[in-house]
């Protein structure tokens, strides 16, 4: 091969420089920043790309019309960017691609105001816009803490007024540069629930208040039916009965039960009709239940495993779910466990207390004949109904 000349040489250095450019300008188009914003009814957050048959882990809900920056995408989430440390999933369809978003270098807060109405606590944060966020329970004392992430304060000014029933204490820590933690602490032990949404760009977290008579007769409680109409859920073991019909069976004897103690209640399905999760979901939002029971009946792939199981999501919630328990428990059925951590559709809200009670295993021979005797759904009321008066009276 020949010499190169110095004006050849010229020439490919000229070349490779060109090329250079175009690459690192392409580069450049295909790294801007991608945002999009939610939307649909429940969108939520997931930690991560586990799931298993309820889905992946959930880490909150959201409200619709937040903002947030895509990192990565899998075949049904996108990955979000919540803060300079903080990553979470959300599902594609709960989420639009936008155009044309800047991000401001910082966002910040403004002043607080904590208040009180005829039925509810508030705690409103001023913000410069909607940013995503998490809540947690805590116990012992109970208090809510949710993180703003993107907020950086800028809050000199925190109104409080002597209309709050039951939120004792309200202020913030900024625990990193681009996160914002909020921690409301409650006059009561007990967590009757909370809800987040923005009102323009506040942020405000509605508290519940515990009803001033904890009795029965004073409490307003949903009860969900599982399953129905096309979604049969489990069937039986010798019998192949329909999980969905003994499920109304109890729910509409619990209905029966309450309604004579005098509570007031409200069914999800009162016929074999189909209602999907994210329909009984907002249902009971708009019907604002003090507590909601879910039946439903229970199956393994091992026909020995037997017993009831009560199950919550939120440790705010536990103490409902172990005095029901308790008193199913004398029905001589044998305990499967208490579940925490549940990511059941119905576990997840966070406006009411909640227990989801699966009365015994289909799957068993055992259980599957105590379903069947007609007195059976019954008792369980009964059962139920006294593990909800055990609570009431430990939180009096």
């Amino acid at each position: 091969m020949g010499a190169y000349k110095f004006s050849d040489m010229k020439i490919i250095l000229l070349i490779i420089f060109l090329f250079s450019s175009i690459s690192s300008i392409t580069a450049q188009q295909c790294n801007q920043l991608l945002y999009g914003k939610t939307i649909g009814q429940l969108p939520f957050l997931k930690y991560g790309p586990g799931e298993d048959r309820l889905g992946g882990a959930k880490m909150t809900y959201l409200d619709t019309c937040i903002v947030m920056q895509v990192t990565d995408s899998t075949k049904d989430d996108f990955i979000v960017q919540l803060s300079k440390n903080h990553k979470a999933f959300i599902q594609k369809n709960n989420f639009q691609l936008i155009s044309g978003f800047t991000k401001p270098a910082y966002t910040l807060t403004s002043s607080w105001k904590v208040y009180g109405d005829e039925k509810y606590d508030y705690a409103s944060i001023g913000l410069e816009g909607k940013l995503p966020y998490r809540s947690v329970q805590q116990i012992n004392p109970a208090r809510i803490v949710v993180d703003i992430f993107g907020a950086t304060s800028n809050t000199n000014w925190l109104t409080q007024l002597r209309s709050v029933k039951e939120i004792k204490n309200a202020y913030y820590e900024q625990v990193e540069d681009d996160v914002l933690r909020v921690t409301i602490e409650l006059k009561h032990n007990q967590h009757w629930g909370y809800f987040i949404s923005y009102k323009k760009n506040s942020l405000n977290i509605r508290v519940k208040r515990q009803p001033e008579k904890l009795r029965i007769r004073n409490l307003h409680i949903a009860i969900d039916a599982g399953h129905g109409g096309t979604s049969t859920g489990a069937t039986g073991v010798t019998t192949g009965i329909n999980e969905k019909e003994y499920n109304l069976r109890i729910a509409k004897a619990l209905e029966k039960y309450l309604n004579k103690k005098h509570a007031k209640t409200f069914m999800t399905r009162n016929e074999d009709i189909d209602v999907g999760m994210i329909d009984r979901a907002l249902m009971l939002r708009k019907e604002d239940p003090d507590i909601l029971i879910s039946i439903h009946l229970n199956a393994a792939d091992d026909a020995n495993v037997k017993g009831v199981s009560t199950y919550y999501r939120y440790i705010g919630f536990r103490p409902l779910t172990q005095t029901i328990l308790n008193r199913i428990l004398e029905l001589k059925l044998s305990e499967f466990s208490n579940v925490g951590s549940f990511n059941y559709a119905l576990s997840g809200p966070t406006e009411y207390p909640n227990c989801l009670v699966e009365v015994a295993f289909l799957s068993n021979v055992d259980d599957e004949k105590r379903i069947l005797d007609p007195a059976f759904p019954k008792d369980v009321a009964k059962k139920i109904y006294k593990g909800i008066r055990d609570w009431l009276k430990e939180n009096r």
